[in-house]
């Protein structure tokens, strides 16, 4: 077997390949990438669809310029134009100064749109203006700005069924797909498997290796959360294993990656389309302890587009337990708890100690009030006291959003198990005591 392929990525991330597929595809990356092209990654959620992206970008004439991603999703729709285009000072309430949007924080580079399918029709038409390098107006502002910035769009939708049935402008799809790249999922590119794994192993626990019976069970699950399934699966693994373990046993993976009994079936489906998705819904937020995000992520849709489904059953008023209001108990489907607190935070941004303040928190992020300015997609260490803990919550956590006023939002994308388990019960007994039950976490 031909030994893994490994790329360094322009935010010091590395790619490993192996497979003929994703060989083949990063052989059309670099031809791609001497065009300045508009292209449209497409592929499941957790594929790699953002290395794929870091890839062409590293390729690039471009590549001595910025690398600027933004998930459209994460962005609250009522900052998704002043994100991507920027305003004045005083363009509205807390506008103290002016901020250019990530169009032009990319000048030159490149800017990464994913999730592009979450973007609504006002910013589609203003974005197509641009893509046809026609200048553009920050919010309030008076004065043209002109870009030279090459776009990559990202997707795990299906936009051609989004154009037809109007949900996705139809100019703008074929302005993004000048050049097109699938990326396989890893259920059909299982070489990638362990070479994979190897290396998110080797993060956490430096000389260990896999042994083979726990490699046959990595290549006999289909991993639907792909990429992404595979790294939370490694990590955990690796932070609930022995300190200085040299091998990592089949028998210390989840029961479920082994195919052995450690969790219900799923029920069968049952019903029309429309109960079989209410079902798949159910199911994915049961599979991962009622957590929106990663649900979303299984099923291969945004988040905001679970909450719009949850909304939609909680109006139809089915009354079962897998269709509860908000404010009702559930095991399957709990309303989207936020709490509303204020934490002294410690961040280390690029090896510098930043103080903030929480002003909300999440089980999968938090809003904060931070004086420092943070760049858009920095990720960070992060550090604050639960009240009542006696010792701090700690994780990583990234950049989704910045607001004025010195508002920004992150998003937690690592947390050791056991503090995972400690937020969620924090705030499930938050959630209980504002009047709003939530399920108990699971142990």
């Amino acid at each position: 077997m031909k030994p893994a392929a490994q790329m360094q990525l322009v935010d010091g991330t590395t790619a490993v390949v192996r497979s003929e597929l994703m060989l083949k595809l990063m052989a059309m990356v670099e031809r791609v990438a001497q065009h300045d092209a508009a292209v449209l990654i497409v592929g499941e959620t957790g594929v790699g669809k953002e290395m794929v992206a870091k890839a062409i970008h590293q390729h690039s004439l471009r590549c001595g310029k910025a690398f600027v991603d933004v998930n459209c999703a994460a962005l609250p729709e009522h900052l998704v134009e002043s994100e991507l285009f920027g305003y004045e000072k005083g363009a509205f309430s807390g506008a103290d100064a002016t901020k250019p949007g990530l169009f032009e924080l990319a000048e030159q580079g490149t800017l990464l749109l994913d999730e592009i399918g979450e973007l609504d029709g006002k910013v589609q038409a203003k974005l197509l203006r641009v893509l046809d390098g026609v200048p553009y107006y920050r919010l309030g502002g008076s004065r043209k700005v002109a870009v030279n910035v090459r776009v990559i769009a990202a997707t795990n939708r299906d936009l051609e069924e989004e154009v037809r049935s109007g949900k996705f402008r139809r100019d703008l799809y074929h302005r993004l797909t000048q050049f097109q790249l699938q990326v396989p999922p890893l259920r059909e590119r299982r070489d990638d498997i362990v070479p994979i794994a190897e290396y998110f192993l080797h993060q956490q626990a430096p000389g260990a290796k896999f042994s083979d019976e726990a490699k046959e069970a990595l290549l006999r699950y289909d991993w639907p959360g792909n990429v992404r399934e595979l790294k939370n699966v490694i990590f955990k693994a690796a932070m609930q294993a022995k300190p200085g373990i040299k091998e990592m046993r089949a028998s210390d993976l989840p029961a479920a990656i082994c195919g052995l009994p450690g969790s219900p079936a799923p029920a069968a489906f049952e019903g029309n389309l429309d109960d079989m998705e209410r079902q798949m819904i159910v199911q994915a937020l049961a599979r991962n302890g009622n957590k929106q995000a990663k649900a979303a992520q299984q099923l291969g849709i945004s988040v905001r587009t679970l909450r719009r489904k949850l909304a939609k059953y909680t109006r139809e008023g089915q009354g079962s337990e897998s269709q509860a209001a908000p404010g009702s108990s559930s095991a399957h489907v709990q309303r989207y708890f936020r709490a509303m607190i204020e934490l002294p935070m410690v961040l280390q941004v690029d090896g510098q100690q930043v103080e903030a303040t929480s002003v909300n928190l999440s089980s999968g992020g938090l809003a904060i009030q931070c004086a420092a300015p943070l760049a858009h997609g920095s990720t960070m260490d992060m550090s604050f006291t639960l009240p009542g803990a006696a010792s701090p919550i700690e994780a990583k956590a990234k950049l989704a959003w910045t607001a004025p006023g010195g508002l920004a939002g992150l998003s937690i994308v690592e947390i050791h198990p056991a503090l995972e388990r400690e937020l969620q019960q924090w705030l499930a007994e938050k959630a209980k005591a504002e009047g709003s039950p939530e399920s108990e976490p699971k142990r």
